[in-house]
């Protein structure tokens, strides 16, 4: 009985021990991480991008992040789509018709963009002008201009950018929180260098920021407003006839006004350089009339001279001969 109880006895000193020695691994394991290199800044810059990847992380889609178990229910989101359309009516009056999509545009919420107007040679107008109107009363825009005449073209066009938004709105989240953490920083840091790195990190992050806000604001504008472009115009639109294959007299009404073409251009061709050509006869009737006979005459030249005298000069040579008359002879 003695044998047994002195066997007992160590076990709860040994269970003491263990648990001091893992005490103390445990403290020297947190010392280790509190005296890491790097610099406050260093590290706090590094702990704020671990969490904008963590964020990044959570604004993927439920589907990447459900492993192997019960997929999560689906969320409902509210669709965002772009609408544009193109009408083409032909009207009576353009002015009138033009002031009338105006006030349905105004009166449905919108506002109206950019105005073209033009006329032809015969004082036909024809307005191209841009709608802007909420989603909600496109329809009901579309149909009333559609009413103001006579429908010649239409063409409409929706894009889905429900995802883009989605993306842009998560990305924003994180991107504001970054900011937040980048400023909680600079607030504790104790050092210039880490002043300095912290600000360059803010700017960056900043700047990245003031962009997705601007293309969460264009999204927004396109998805709120649907654009319509309405073009008015008084003329009728020519049907396209197809062209039969050419005849005699076809080609010879071709000939004919191609010579006549020619004609006409070597005209134009002779009307341009008469002038010129009339300058330059009056020049030259002046120089030979007036200028070039009061010009003084160059003198005859001299007769070589030599030691002995001047040379001979050359005389005609004398007529061939040929029989006196009797007149000559006496």
């Amino acid at each position: 009985m003695r044998t047994r109880r002195s066997v007992r006895r160590p076990a709860p000193a040994l269970a003491a021990l263990l648990l001091a020695a893992a005490l103390a691994v445990t403290g020297c394991s947190a010392q280790d991480d509190d005296g890491g290199s790097g610099s406050a800044a260093d590290r706090g810059v590094a702990a704020s991008r671990a969490d904008d990847k963590a964020g990044s992380a959570e604004a993927a889609p439920e589907g990447a992040k459900s492993g192997a178990g019960a997929p999560a229910p689906p969320k409902v989101i509210a669709s965002h789509i772009i609408r544009t359309a193109s009408l083409t009516v032909q009207v009576k009056d353009v002015p009138k018709a033009l002031e009338q999509a105006r006030t349905g545009t105004e009166n449905a919420g919108g506002y109206v963009g950019n105005e073209t107007t033009t006329r032809d040679a015969e004082g036909r107008e024809r307005t191209q002008v841009v709608l802007r109107v909420p989603v909600e009363k496109y329809d009901e825009v579309l149909a009333e201009l559609e009413g103001t005449g006579k429908l010649l073209d239409r063409s409409a066009k929706a894009e889905d950018v429900t995802d883009q938004v989605v993306d842009v709105e998560s990305r924003i989240k994180t991107q504001r929180a970054s900011v937040a953490r980048i400023r909680e920083l600079m607030d504790r840091a104790g050092k210039l260098s880490d002043v300095v790195t912290l600000e360059g990190e803010l700017s960056t992050r900043q700047a990245d920021l003031e962009a997705l806000l601007a293309r969460q604001e264009s999204l927004k504008d396109r998805t709120s407003l649907a654009t319509i472009t309405l073009s008015l115009s008084e003329t009728p639109v020519q049907k396209e006839t197809k062209d039969d294959d050419p005849g005699f007299v076809d080609a010879l009404a071709g000939g004919w006004n191609a010579f006549v073409t020619m004609l006409r251009w070597l005209a134009v061709a002779f009307g341009a350089v008469l002038p010129f050509a009339a300058v330059a006869a009056l020049i030259v009737l002046l120089w030979v009339r007036v200028v070039r006979p009061r010009l003084p005459r160059r003198p005859a030249p001299a007769p070589a001279t030599t030691a002995l005298g001047p040379l001979p000069t050359a005389r005609p040579a004398p007529e061939a001969a040929r029989p006196r008359t009797p007149d000559e002879q006496d």
